[in-house]
């Protein structure tokens, strides 16, 4: 398209964030014993908030700010307070701390109000330094899942693996198999691997992308495992196997299940551009002879199959002729099944989100969601911008495509059609 990249390092700053229930400190002058956790540590809460028990508030806008409320479990109520972004981060910030710590009733049940606040302290103060709200857009809103395309022939082999691998290692509960940073295997509910799969893809693999700089397959680490090239590596969990005084903790997990939640070690695991999470009951000891084990018998063939992927991958995109850059540029997600794709971003982590047009554009895109948030019928939007772009919004059938068409001489029934075509696509 014709605007170069833009790489937002600007955008809304978070000004306050609590944590409170006003059930704590009901009498006068007990007000700070509703307060279970605030941001900054000097911030001033004010003791009388109240809201309507059966709509509670979503939003409070005012002329510098806005205020997200978000009660995740009753008379629990979150708090963020910022100049400008999606109330959908706010929800985020409960999902992450749910997956690592459970709901803040389990830490109420076991220890009491010091316990949760205790366990909001450690979480939100590292986990806030890490917000970026200005790389925050449309994506942060859906919370959904990239897929990898896959040809049949190949997901059958990653789903025999799973299974080997699941047989062999019978600790492991649950499996999840992601490619290049996208999902193709995963046997948990959901909305847990959706909010997995927003750690992983923003928080671990980032973390971890360094050494692979170099060249996408060039592992750092080749061994021979019989006569297999041994490529694997724990991304959490012990850095070294070889080191005498390697600590074999992994962190914990708390998903949904049908008796409320289970917590399971979670073991990530990754041979060239392949990754395979490993889940297993918290109350498993994880040895260093097991995780020798893991190593040995995943790394060779996690290794062949991130190959055979690969290969395959690369065959299915050759087209002859030259490649031409679409003249449009879109985001499609599937609320059945928070299936996403987007063109416009070229990376999205949680710090960086580097699109291929302008902010103002994205902006555009930002206020058609808003809009179709607030109704349940299916409905178009189409915007012509200034600077002759086509801004086009469509939500049907639990889908949302949003298409940005830089083509100064279309008219309104071609944008239609092609909208309608990436609608079926989809």
């Amino acid at each position: 398209m014709a605007s170069g990249s833009q790489e937002k390092l600007y955008g809304p700053s978070l000004l306050n964030f609590f944590i409170y229930n006003p059930k704590f400190g009901p009498r006068e002058g007990e007000e700070e014993k509703k307060i279970l956790f605030y941001h900054p540590s000097d911030f001033l809460f004010p003791p009388h908030r109240t809201f309507c028990p059966t709509k509670p508030a979503k939003s409070l806008h005012t002329q510098k700010n806005r205020q997200f409320f978000f009660e995740p479990e009753e008379h629990f109520w979150m708090v963020m307070v910022i100049d400008s972004v999606y109330g959908a981060v706010l929800q985020q910030c409960y999902n992450m701390y749910k997956l690592f710590n459970g709901r803040f009733s389990k830490a109420m049940d076991e220890g009491g109000v010091a316990l949760l606040r205790e366990r909001l302290e450690k979480f939100f103060y590292r986990y806030l330094q890490a917000l970026h709200l200005g790389s925050c857009d449309l994506l942060d809103v859906f919370g959904g899942i990239s897929f990898f395309p896959l040809d049949k022939m190949t997901y059958l082999k990653i789903q025999s693996f799973v299974n080997q691998m699941e047989q062999s290692l019978n600790l492991v509960k649950y499996t999840a198999f992601l490619y290049n940073d996208q999902l193709i295997w995963s046997g948990l509910e959901q909305d847990d691997m959706r909010i997995l799969y927003k750690y992983l893809t923003t928080s671990l693999f980032p973390r971890h992308s360094e050494p692979e700089l170099a060249g996408r397959d060039s592992p750092m680490r080749p061994e021979m495992s019989g006569n297999l090239l041994h490529y694997g590596r724990f991304l959490t969990g012990p850095t070294n196997l070889k080191d005498p005084e390697a600590k074999f903790r992994f962190p914990k997990i708390y998903v949904n299940t049908e008796n409320g939640y289970e917590e399971l070690h979670l073991i990530v695991y990754k041979a060239m551009s392949a990754a395979v999470c490993f889940m297993i009951n918290a109350t498993a000891e994880l040895t260093r002879e097991f995780c020798e084990q893991l190593d040995n018998l995943v790394g060779p063939r996690l290794t062949l199959l991130a190959s055979d992927i690969c290969e395959h991958h690369n065959i299915n995109r050759r087209t002859p002729g030259l490649e031409k850059e679409p003249h449009f540029k879109f985001i499609y997600f599937n609320h059945m099944n928070l299936a996403e794709k987007s063109t416009i971003h070229m990376r999205k982590t949680a710090s960086v989100s580097l699109t291929s047009v302008h902010p103002d554009l994205m902006k555009i895109l930002g206020d058609i969601n808003s809009d179709f948030s607030r109704v349940d019928d299916d409905e178009e939007i189409i915007v012509k911008t200034m600077t002759d772009y086509w801004v086009v919004g469509k939500k049907s059938d639990q889908r949302e495509l949003y298409v940005i068409l830089n083509q100064k001489n279309a008219n309104l029934i071609e944008v239609n059609d092609l909208c309608a075509s990436q609608i079926l696509a989809g």
